[in-house]
């Protein structure tokens, strides 16, 4: 989850419209990668149980 805004990354899913595909596990997603809701970096995500 975005620690900025609350956006879930969910592996099922994936971003297809940043090039990660759906299925991507997120220690597999590019540590470049941007939150696409508010532009977060990857390091300002946290784990959270759903």
């Amino acid at each position: 989850m975005c620690l900025i805004c609350g956006w879930i990354y969910d592996e099922a899913t994936g971003d297809p419209e940043h090039d990660i595909a759906p299925g991507t596990p997120w220690d597999k997603v590019p540590m470049n990668w941007t939150c696409p809701e508010c532009g977060a970096r990857k390091e300002d995500f946290e784990m959270v149980q759903i």
